[in-house]
């Protein structure tokens, strides 16, 4: 034992904290996992867009789902190992590199379904970012959370999270082993890894009721579990999630910084020298993009106030935020493709019925992690914005509010289809003054809901019938 001590010791001195390459590796997962939505497979836009929202949305959200996957496991790993050494930082390099090289296998599989080489690809990159940490870092026990360094079932914890990290690992290899035989089972298993927790869960829940209750060995599924409500770690889908939000922002100028730049021999013969004049006629891509900017940065001001009451983020309301964010990254898409198309055009009506829908479920995924949250709203949120609480009216409104609003714009365009574009633009802009009037609103409420709880709790009163103390409550 004090032999073990020493080399503890020992290790833990040539180590360091892993917080700045967690921060680092959030960094870039977000910005591979958001700008995949520029580079996923160019498809022919014939008549209509619903080829575009089969093939390059669908190639988008996919990826983007992958790589949150990836990146949920690297959460649940590096909460087991809690320090690195150099050799250990120089593998999550690599796996970070694999990492970024997913979305390329991906986009193989997308545009070549029937060849195989991509599912190899994709399947071998995912086994060596699931195995080569947690077997090295496992190799040196001063790496790991010191609840484990301590535990007298120091045995028994390595197996069962062994267990768990594997199972990826796992999936991956009968895929690829599938695809020499049937490929299409090989999709099936791949898409089975994004609700690999979520079909654990219910296949214990149908075990428990075939087989009954099984009792659980000591310590197991106390510390590191593959269930739906295990909790995650708060900061790290916090900081996921804010580089999302900021890289989506800065995507959205890139258009207009390669595209509406005049050249100067145009402005020089068209327009007698004048930029200004030549500028007015992207009038239309500059109140997109301001419009834009503001939805981006709207959505983010509302997940961090939801997250902002959030004491615990279970695994269930990391895939709804990453549902959430997926479509928040499809925004810089959706932008693009709201001036894309002739004015008035059926295509362009269409771009703007899809900027509605990426917007609302954007919005209705944020409200669904609120739903979640307040469903455990004991171990999930402070007090004060529990159902009841003097915030939680302010909150909900908060989360309702883009989701009506995006419906209620997709609706009217739908009626007024050949004012689409100004009446898109209008609700982008007009939705910060709503907030504020909302927030306005709801305080003026609560104030004069507590004016009358006070008025009525101080207010001299007679001794009443029943009937007559109801007929009080109701006019009051």
């Amino acid at each position: 034992d004090s032999r073990l001590q020493t080399l503890l010791r020992e290790g833990h001195s040539s180590t360091q904290s892993s917080h700045r390459l967690l921060a680092y590796s959030d960094a870039l997962i977000s910005i591979i996992a958001t700008v995949m939505v520029g580079n996923t497979p160019s498809f022919e836009l014939r008549e209509s867009l619903q080829g575009l929202l089969t093939t390059k949305i669908g190639v988008y959200l996919m990826t983007f789902l992958i790589v949150t996957v990836a990146w949920a496991a690297h959460i649940r790993l590096f909460q087991v190992v809690v320090r690195i050494d150099d050799c250990l930082a120089l593998l999550n390099l690599a796996c970070m590199m694999l990492i970024t090289f997913l979305p390329y296998t991906f986009s193989l599989m997308a545009t070549f379904p029937e060849n195989i080489l991509g599912i190899l690809l994709f399947c071998g990159c995912v086994m060596v970012i699931g195995s080569v940490i947690v077997l090295y870092a496992f190799s040196r026990p001063f790496l790991l959370n010191e609840q484990i360094q301590i535990s007298e079932n120091q045995t028994f914890y390595k197996h069962h999270i062994l267990k768990v990290i594997m199972k990826v690992p796992i999936m991956c290899f009968f895929a690829s082993i599938f695809s020499f035989i049937f490929f299409q089972l090989s999709y099936v298993l791949l898409a089975i890894v994004i609700f690999l927790p979520y079909i654990s869960q219910c296949l214990k829940w149908c075990r428990s009721k075939a087989i009954g209750q099984v009792e659980e060995t000591p310590d197991s599924m106390l510390f590191y579990t593959y269930l739906p409500n295990e909790p995650l770690s708060k900061e790290r889908v916090e900081a996921f999630s804010d580089g999302v939000y900021a890289i989506v922002a800065t995507l959205l100028i890139l258009d207009i910084c390669e595209d509406n730049v005049p050249d100067p021999t145009v402005v020089q013969k068209q327009f007698g020298g004048s930029l200004t004049a030549a500028l007015r006629l992207y009038g239309p891509e500059y109140l997109a993009y301001f419009g834009s900017f503001a939805t981006v940065g709207l959505l983010w001001f509302v997940h961090h106030s939801l997250f902002l009451h959030v004491t615990k983020a279970t695994r269930f309301m990391g895939l709804l935020n990453t549902f959430s964010l997926a479509f928040v990254g499809g925004l810089p898409l959706a932008y693009q493709l709201t001036h894309e198309f002739p004015p008035n055009s059926h295509n362009e009506l269409e771009a703007i019925q899809i900027s509605c829908v990426i917007i609302f479920f954007a919005g209705i995924f944020q409200l669904a992690i609120w739903v979640v949250a307040l469903y455990n709203e004991q171990e999930t949120l402070h007090p004060y914005v529990r159902y009841g609480g003097r915030e939680h009216v302010l909150m909900l409104a908060k989360l309702a509010l883009y989701p009506c609003i995006a419906l209620g714009t997709f609706f009217l365009t739908c009626i007024l289809s050949k004012f689409s574009a100004p009446i898109f633009h209008l609700m982008e802009i007009t939705v910060p003054f709503a907030f504020l009037v909302l927030r306005i609103l709801v305080r003026l409420g609560l104030l004069n809901a507590g004016y009358l709880s006070v008025v009525w709790l101080h207010e001299p009163r007679q001794p009443q019938s029943g009937q007559a103390v109801t007929r009080r409550l109701l006019s009051t």
